[in-house]
């Protein structure tokens, strides 16, 4: 899918909207009480191997709205794994209910996307729009080594789990990571990208990764299309690895305000880019809002109802909980296995606990109160 014109939004309009947003029901500020800290049962809603095998779920969205084969509520798995658990060769979406039933959304062929380079490896990145869209990352390898990984593309489904286009070309090069300012014709995808100059560099760490802002149009109406595409932030250390087969920038989530935060998972840290909806130049890997203690390899990103920021980490299994501010007021063991095993997270719907993937037991589980 190449840049279409702009949609006409003004940035003024946008920076309006977000003032709006921020000050609507449903997004709080941060408070000086933890939300880690009120949440006591962990539960398994079910497994997110579907029946042709693939495992290692990696993306998590919460369905909006109703429409298609998607209902509402219910929680949106992508595979990043196929059977032989070769990494970049996961195929599908699963949609499991809040009581752990499970059915195929999606099983995308690379056939399907002749123009996604390299085929499917369905990534962490993961949106489900509220006109029924749904978005998934491909960063697919031929073998499920680090050294054959390619850019792989954007796949935008239709509510009942087919492919209707993709979004490729230069600014989408291992898309990672995703997440979305959803408000209904316009929507607009943030993404992170970790192949920026990496599989070159043989297991060497390079400041190449991005995230890029795409705007679309039209999502409501007809297939949605992009209006214009923009790396709003750049020079995030990225590498190959033989276990993780890449590691980047990964989770994303918007405040109210359109400030990003970014997952930046090689220096264990949480950035913020200012603006992000608005903003025309590249923040040079963002501002650090907090770093290291708790912080180890953060992956997916949520945001609390207080305002604070959610992580959890690939190296020990623990989720990490932030002020805007930057202070660790929390944190709380979901895996005692250790390392390896989290990588999505998204809030629940009632906003009393949140969702996560454990791809060292294959399943979606569910944390609240």
């Amino acid at each position: 899918m190449r840049p279409m014109s702009h949609s006409g939004r003004s940035i003024a309009a946008i920076a309006i909207a977000f003032a709006a947003a921020a000050l609507s029901p449903g997004i709080a500020f941060a408070n000086s009480t933890p939300f880690l800290r009120a949440l006591h049962t962990q539960t398994v809603v079910g497994s997110t191997v579907p029946s042709n095998g693939d495992i290692n779920p990696y993306g998590v969205a919460v369905v909006p709205r109703s429409v298609g084969d998607l209902v509402r509520g219910d929680i949106l798995v992508s595979n990043f794994n196929n059977s032989t658990n070769a990494q970049g060769t996961g195929a599908t979406i699963v949609e499991l209910s809040p009581k752990g039933t499970m059915s195929v959304f999606a099983t995308i062929a690379p056939s399907d996307v002749p123009q996604c380079t390299g085929g499917v490896g369905l990534t962490t990145a993961l949106v489900a729009l509220r006109s029924g869209w749904v978005v998934v990352g491909s960063l697919p390898t031929s073998d499920g080594m680090s050294d054959t990984a390619m850019a792989g593309c954007l796949i935008v489904l239709d509510p009942m789990g087919h492919v209707a286009t993709t979004i490729e070309g230069a600014m989408v090069n291992g898309p990672w990571d995703m997440t979305a300012w959803d408000r209904g014709d316009d929507p607009v995808l943030f993404v992170s990208n970790v192949l920026n100059g990496t599989v070159a560099a043989n297991g060497a760490v390079v400041h190449r990764g991005t995230v890029v802002r795409i705007d679309l149009t039209d999502a409501d109406s007809l297939m949605p299309h992009v209006a214009s595409e923009r790396v709003i932030a750049s020079g995030f250390p990225e590498k190959t690895d033989p276990a993780a087969l890449v590691i980047g920038p990964t989770g994303l989530v918007l405040d109210g305000m359109g400030n990003l935060y970014v997952a930046d998972t090689l220096d264990n840290r949480i950035a913020v880019v200012s603006d992000a909806a608005t903003r025309t130049t590249a923040s040079h890997r963002g501002r650090t809002v907090s770093e290291q203690d708790h912080l180890n390899q953060p992956l997916g990103l949520a945001l609390a109802p207080n305002g604070d920021i959610l992580t959890v980490n690939a190296a020990d299994g623990n989720a990490v909980e932030i002020t805007p501010a930057g202070h660790q007021v929390a944190f709380k063991l979901l895996d005692a296995t250790g390392a390896g095993t989290l990588f999505g997270l998204a809030m629940a719907p009632d906003r009393e606990g949140f969702y996560f993937v454990d791809d060292g037991s294959n399943n979606l589980q569910l944390l609240r109160n």
